[in-house]
């Protein structure tokens, strides 16, 4: 039993679910984003997701069938079928074939719909490499035990993170590793200035905000200066969950006349692929998005007539940017729509279908790949931005945004 295709990330960085096409990302715990999700979808039967696969890259895959068989042999004999699912999966050499039991899968649903476990912060790294607290969701824990944007998180559950990947912060965050849940506990080190305080919070559900617009630089005057460049829109995509692809169409829609838009990209794990192409489809008037393989069957996903194809567009991508996400900046790069800005992204361009097993859980594995519209592969590669930048990234792309009449 097979269904949609998604985009997400690694196993231990996601949380994942199904839909109608997906490119399947990690869920919020991916490099470089926060601990506020990263998408994920419903649907009762589970969908297609597109993973990295540097071992599927290779033909380390397994077949659905060998597996579902294995699972259903322990079930028959009183035994785990997950078990016994996963241990054919860890053979297979299939880096992103994964095995999910009822529970997880459940989880991962909720997260494409916009609903995670956790307490409300996304992390970034800080100028001096630390853990720094990005933004506090209103009125979750965090924000009620008084985290800030700026505060430092030096240790989650008394480890040590100010030196470690932002995704291991976020995991922790999130309880990843002991599959924590609503109402479960996390206790924090939060450095504020030269104070170090701890501050112990309970995880609950929320509800996640995976597109947030805000105007950038100065306002155009009334009539006084007609010619001054309006202020530009920054649309920040944290995933592709449901309904996030019509509010960047719409925010589009809704921006000044003249404005130019800078499309945030970084830290955006995945999600589901038809969010990203009907994103694309807010910037292109129709043509190829990209094209994909599903067990050498060819193919494609085309976007929408009638997109802004005149305002100015430039794209901020990092080595967070995956998946699905990848495949809007390899559209929007290719077609010669945007100008990207930032580091070169992730790099998890594999497409995995999920099936239902005979206990209930789900197995994931890797059964092709996905290429922009000129052909490129991303998996394992990544997407190398036009203006590759280190520091100071939403700075250039603002000048860039202006050099192209766009405002800022």
């Amino acid at each position: 039993m097979s269904g949609p295709v998604r985009c997400f990330g690694p196993r231990g960085v996601r949380r994942g679910a199904a839909l109608t096409l997906v490119f399947a990302s990690v869920l919020a715990t991916a490099a470089a984003t926060g601990s506020l999700p990263r998408d994920k979808a419903k649907s009762p039967v589970p969908a297609a997701r597109s993973v990295t696969s540097a071992a599927s890259a290779a033909g380390a895959t397994v077949d659905g069938d060998e597996v579902a068989s294995a699972a259903a042999r322990a079930v028959a004999d009183g035994k785990s079928g997950t078990e016994a699912a996963e241990r054919v999966v860890s053979r297979s050499g299939d880096r992103w074939g994964a095995v999910y039991d009822e529970r997880q899968y459940e989880e991962f649903e909720q997260a494409l719909d916009g609903s995670y476990t956790g307490v409300g912060i996304a992390a970034k790294r800080s100028a001096d490499g630390l853990v720094e607290v990005a933004r506090v969701q209103p009125g979750g824990p965090a924000d009620l035990a008084g985290v800030e944007p700026g505060d430092l998180l030096r240790t989650i559950d008394g480890r040590r993170v100010d030196r470690r990947p932002v995704a291991e912060a976020v995991a922790l965050l999130r309880g990843d590793s002991t599959e924590a849940a609503a109402g479960s506990t996390v206790v924090l080190g939060v450095q504020r200035g030269s104070v170090l305080r701890e501050k112990t919070l309970s995880r609950v559900r929320l509800s996640t905000e995976a597109v947030t617009v805000r105007r950038i630089g100065p306002d155009r005057p009334a009539s006084s200066a007609p010619a001054t460049p309006s202020a530009a829109v920054l649309i920040d995509v944290d995933s592709f969950t449901r309904g996030s692809g019509t509010e960047v169409r719409d925010a589009v829609r809704g921006a000044p006349a003249g404005a130019g838009v800078l499309l945030d990209l970084r830290g955006n794990s995945g999600g589901l692929v038809t969010e990203a192409v009907t994103a694309a489809s807010a910037f292109l008037d129709g043509g190829l998005v990209a094209t994909y393989d599903v067990r050498g069957e060819q193919r494609a996903l085309y976007a929408e007539p009638g997109g802004d194809t005149d305002r100015p567009l430039v794209v901020l991508v990092d080595g967070g940017t995956m998946s699905a996400a990848e495949l809007l900046t390899g559209a929007l790069q290719d077609r010669g729509r945007a100008v990207t800005v930032g580091a070169r992204t992730f790099g998890k361009g594999s497409v995995q279908m999920p099936s239902r097993l005979p206990d209930g859980a789900v197995a994931e594995l890797t059964v092709g790949h996905y290429r922009t519209p000129a052909g490129r592969g991303v998996d394992g590669r990544g997407i190398t931005p036009d203006l590759v930048v280190d520091s100071r990234a939403e700075q250039r792309a603002e000048t860039v945004l202006s050099g192209l009449g766009g405002g800022s």
